[in-house]
């Protein structure tokens, strides 16, 4: 099965980066694997204590669940069909902006996730990686 490797992972989040740099914001970023474990991290200079976890579990929660962090917050609200899943998985799950699933042949590949600024910058920051994910490379190669 085809996996993310260590350098993809990288310019996924210098791109990331590259767009919190362009927003004048402070951000942490995390690529995760198709299991959820932590690949690739990059933390900015001054950028917020809390963005280490949360860029992580946004993307864990990304890869979990086949959906952007953003697209489970209205589902995880009181009445919605998935009230309470925050609440689950430890408090890993995060249901903010930021986090975002890479699919490859119909199937979830990795996951970045991005925290520091708002949630519609952090997603912002993420949808920055996705271009660099869908640009027509050697993107994904056998092994890790």
């Amino acid at each position: 099965m085809p996996e993310i490797v260590l350098e993809l992972a990288a310019r996924l989040g210098a791109a990331a980066l590259q767009h919190a740099r362009s927003l004048d914001i402070l951000v942490s970023v995390a690529v995760v694997d198709a299991g959820g474990h932590l690949v690739h991290f990059q933390r900015m200079d001054g950028a917020e204590i809390a963005g280490p976890t949360l860029a992580v579990d946004k993307a864990f929660t990304s890869v979990a669940h086949r959906a952007s962090t953003a697209e489970l917050g209205p589902l995880t609200r009181p009445g919605g069909p998935l009230e309470g899943m925050q609440a689950n998985g430890g408090g890993r799950y995060v249901v903010f902006g930021g986090g975002v699933p890479l699919w490859s042949d119909g199937r979830v590949r990795a996951g970045i996730g991005v925290s520091g600024g708002t949630a519609e910058q952090d997603a912002a920051c993420a949808e920055a990686a996705v271009a660099v994910w869908h640009e027509p490379t050697d993107r994904i190669e056998e092994g890790g």
